[in-house]
């Protein structure tokens, strides 16, 4: 008669297990590859349509000097002022319209930011904590503006956290956020509301590089 109590009776299994363990019934799903096969669609296309369904606002610009015409456009259209931006690599984009960043993130109109990637698959935009403006940027303001080039675009997250871990030497930041257009609840009757708990529109312009 076996008196061992249940706790000793689930150890023994679990060094019995141990020592034969089973083999995986299917060992080419180790987790290491996409469970998505690569869309023949170009990315940037595929992209902008997931982007647009998700109710994100997407532009496609050529070149720099295109950027600048479009972004002069869109604020002039919206009437946006107060324009906040933390990244030195965006801040020529403003000194070529003539504006002065604006420092308070809680009374912007618009934040411009950059990203780490784009995910073709998702519609989504990529950002870390390493990034120059850190949390709250893209989070914070009302309206988020991203700036991309197309060699950003990856076809899904697998490439996502490939391309992180290669550019950190295998470090993960402590923050990466997956933005897939504005903000969403439906915690209130089932009811789609945008705009809760983050920015109501999100724009991307993707400059061909």
């Amino acid at each position: 008669m076996d008196v061992r109590s249940p706790k000793e009776n689930i150890l023994k299994k679990i060094r019995q297990a141990l020592v034969n363990p089973v083999p995986l019934p299917f060992p080419e799903s180790d987790g290491n590859q996409s469970i998505f096969h690569k869309s023949e669609e170009d990315l940037s296309i595929l992209f902008a349509h997931q982007f647009s369904s998700l109710q994100g606002k997407f532009k496609f610009v050529n070149n720099q000097i295109e950027l600048v015409e479009q972004f002069q456009e869109l604020l002039k259209h919206k009437g946006w002022v107060k324009i906040y931006c933390k990244e030195p690599k965006l801040l020529p984009l403003l000194a070529a319209l003539n504006i002065t960043p604006f420092d308070s993130l809680s009374d912007c109109d618009v934040s411009i930011t950059s990203c780490k990637n784009l995910v073709a698959r998702t519609g989504s935009i990529v950002l870390s904590s390493e990034q120059a403006f850190g949390r709250t940027s893209s989070v914070y303001a009302p309206i988020h503006i991203c700036i991309a080039f197309t060699n950003q675009i990856v076809f899904d997250l697998h490439d996502v956290f490939s391309s992180i871990k290669s550019n950190s030497n295998s470090q993960l930041p402590s923050l990466i956020t997956f933005a897939s257009g504005p903000s969403r609840t439906a915690d209130i009757e089932k009811t789609l509301v945008t705009g809760v708990h983050g920015p109501k529109e999100v724009y991307c312009f993707l400059v061909e590089e």
